[in-house]
This record gives C-alpha cells, sequence and structure tokens, in this order.
C-alpha cells in the first residue's frame, strides 16, 4: 500500500527577496544529498523518481515544491528514514553543516558535455542576466504591494480593540494547551503553505490539514491581528515542548499564515484570499477576527478607501507574477540548452547511487 505524501514549499518568492527556509526542515536527517547542476539536468526529476519509490513502498513522504516552477521540486525527504534529497543551487543555496558524515554532493555536472555548453557560452549568459533581472523587478513589485497592503492593514490595527484581542488569544491558548507542558523539548519546523508562483497563488492547505482533527479557520481583514495570534499560538507550543509546524507567508515571511500542532490533532490558519477555504469536515471551526475584536462599521465607514486600496493591491500582484512568468520562460529556454549536452544514462546511475543508500538506511532502522 502506498504512503501519504506532504506538500509544502521551504522557499518563496517575496515581498522581500526570495527567502529561504530549508534549514528548518533538513536540520534532523542523518542523510541529505545535495544535488549541483545546471537547470535542465535532472534535478527534480531524481527526486521525483526516488520519492515515488519509497511512497510505493508505503513510506510517507515529503515533497518540497518550487515556487519559481509550478512543475518542479525543489526537495523530497522521507522522514523515517531520517534522510532526504534537496537542490542545493541559486537562489537556495545549502551549505553543508557535516559533510561526508551527513551530507554528500552529487554533481549532475559529470553527465554534461562541456564542449557542447560552451558552443552556447553567450545564450547560457543572456538566458542568465535576464532570468536575474526578472526576478528583481518580481521582487521590487512586491514590495511596492506590500507597503499598499500596510496601508490596508492600517485601518484595521486603528479600529481594534486590543483587549479583546488579547482576551481573545488566551481563551484559545487555555482551549489548547491548558497546563499541559510535555518533558521534552519542542522541535519546530518552518515552512510556507503556499507560494507565489509563475501561476499564480498556490496553496497546500488541504493536503497539509487532511489528517487533522480539530481545524480552525481564522477570517478576518488586513491587519485584524490573524498573524499576531498565530505567533502566541506558535510560542506558546515551543514553550510547552510540543512540535509545531509553522507555515509563514508566502507574501510576507514575517507574518504567519498556519500552525499546525499534531500531537494536539489541532490545525489553526489564516482562511482568508488568496488561500480562503470554509468548514467541510465535523469538528471544523470559524474564528472570526473582524467581528471579534474590531470597531463596529469599519469595513463600511472606510468603504472606498478599503476598495482602492485593494485595487491597487491586486494590480501589484498581478504584475509582480508577470515578471515570474517571464522568468520561468526564459529558464525553460536555459533547460533546453542543458538537455541538449546532458547524457541522462550517467544522471540515472547517480539515481540509483541515492537509491542504494536509502535501501541501506531503511535496512537500518527496520
Amino acid at each position: 500500500m502506498a504512503g501519504k505524501v506532504l506538500n509544502y514549499y521551504a522557499g518563496g518568492n517575496t515581498a522581500r527577496g526570495f527567502h529561504s527556509l530549508f534549514e528548518s526542515n533538513l536540520q534532523h536527517l542523518d542523510r541529505l544529498f545535495i544535488l549541483k547542476g545546471g537547470p535542465g539536468t535532472g534535478k527534480s526529476s531524481i527526486m521525483k523518481k526516488v520519492g515515488a519509490e519509497w511512497l510505493e513502498k508505503g513510506y510517507t513522504i515529503e515533497y518540497i515544491h518550487c515556487s519559481s516552477d509550478n512543475n518542479s521540486i525543489d526537495g523530497v525527504i522521507i522522514p523515517k528514514l531520517k534522510a532526504g534529497i534537496v537542490d542545493g543551487t541559486a537562489p537556495h543555496v545549502i551549505e553543508p553543516k557535516v559533510p561526508g558524515a551527513i551530507e554528500n554532493y552529487i554533481n549532475l555536472g559529470e553527465a554534461w558535455d562541456a564542449d557542447v555548453l560552451s558552443v552556447q557560452k553567450k545564450e547560457i549568459q543572456k538566458h542568465t542576466n535576464n532570468i536575474s533581472k526578472a526576478f528583481e523587478s518580481a521582487y521590487a513589485v512586491f514590495k511596492e504591494a506590500l507597503k499598499i497592503h500596510d496601508d490596508w492593514e492600517k485601518i484595521y490595527i486603528e479600529n481594534m480593540d486590543f483587549e479583546k484581542a488579547n482576551k481573545l488569544t488566551g481563551s484559545l491558548l487555555e482551549a489548547f494547551f491548558g497546563n499541559i507542558v510535555l518533558n521534552k523539548k519542542s522541535i519546530v519546523k518552518h515552512r510556507f503553505l503556499g507560494a507565489a508562483t509563475p501561476q499564480g497563488a498556490v496553496d497546500f492547505v488541504q493536503n497539509l490539514t487532511e489528517d487533522v482533527p480539530k481545524r480552525y479557520f481564522i477570517k478576518g481583514r488586513p491587519g485584524s491581528g490573524k498573524s499576531t495570534l498565530l505567533k502566541k499560538i506558535a510560542a506558546k507550543a515551543e514553550e510547552t515542548g510540543f512540535d509545531a509546524e509553522v507555515y509563514h507567508c508566502g507574501f510576507d515571511p514575517n507574518s504567519l499564515d498556519m500552525v499546525i500542532i499534531r500531537e494536539l490533532g489541532i490545525c489553526i490558519f489564516d482562511s482568508t484570499a488568496p488561500h480562503e477555504y470554509f468548514p467541510s469536515r465535523e469538528g471544523d471551526e470559524i474564528i472570526d477576527m473582524y467581528k471579534s475584536i474590531i470597531e463596529p462599521s469599519t469595513d463600511e465607514i472606510f468603504a472606498d478607501k478599503i476598495e482602492a486600496l485593494s485595487k491597487q493591491y491586486r494590480f501589484k500582484m498581478k504584475e509582480a507574477t508577470s515578471y515570474l512568468k517571464l522568468a520561468k520562460s526564459l529558464h525553460d529556454e536555459l533547460e533546453k540548452i542543458y538537455v541538449q549536452a546532458m547524457d541522462f544514462s550517467k544522471v540515472d546511475r547517480l539515481t540509483e547511487k541515492i537509491s542504494i543508500e536509502f535501501k541501506r538506511m531503511a535496512e537500518i532502522t527496520v
């Protein structure tokens, strides 16, 4: 029987540039293969192939998706084996902490014909430079969108009842944790539940929460305290020894979108656009921050200003996405050049080398 797949992002195209959370998800592995090589050299294919192999064996696997290419992955982790594979090329450069003993490089450059690539040197340089410019443009526009979002948030922050907000937070912390303190150190993993991609906003909320018995859907407006509430819950989990998955906002990584505490069987997340969901299972519950802590009629009083800011924000997000789409199309052209220079039979042999090591680790864990 096939195992289960957990999907998330560990790197994001954000208003603060490319933001990496890889280290948090790799810190407890005993074996990590770091793939090095250019675009089109088979990195994502290797990881998908190995992941599929262990999924078929009944193991739970984690796919770390690529925020810049909707069809690629940046990593695969097999938790039971405490082993994984990651793409260690820019922008998510992975530096080994215990080289050889834990991390090992796999150089896919061994499988390309350098003479073929040297003929295309100018094209490679041109595409690489244009890809960098496209990402820089995307990040600059996302930054402009964040400034607009901050002005949007300010409306609700200035109309918030902070006493009610603290009371709501306190009641949730009491309901979740009570007086329980576990006699162990908390393991906290920082991730993204979604990302800004060439195809727009993508999220894995449903996949990540499908096995969580109790889900809390936070509804509200920008600046209505959703992220602050989540940060306090994450801090309490760590303080009391509960393992936590802390999911950052793919637009602004300084904010949080979701916290999952599987030992308590609970998940609480910002259920507003672009990852808006509604209760669909028994036990699902809505927490409405607007109704609970924002001054009544705030939406109506500031309707014109809110509509103008919302329109500006949507325009900027659409513009930024167009630059991500451009970067992806340029990257596709760059991949074609490398594909023509690759001997994929050598890539297959490198893949087999990883598979053999994972099988050896599985024998040890039996």
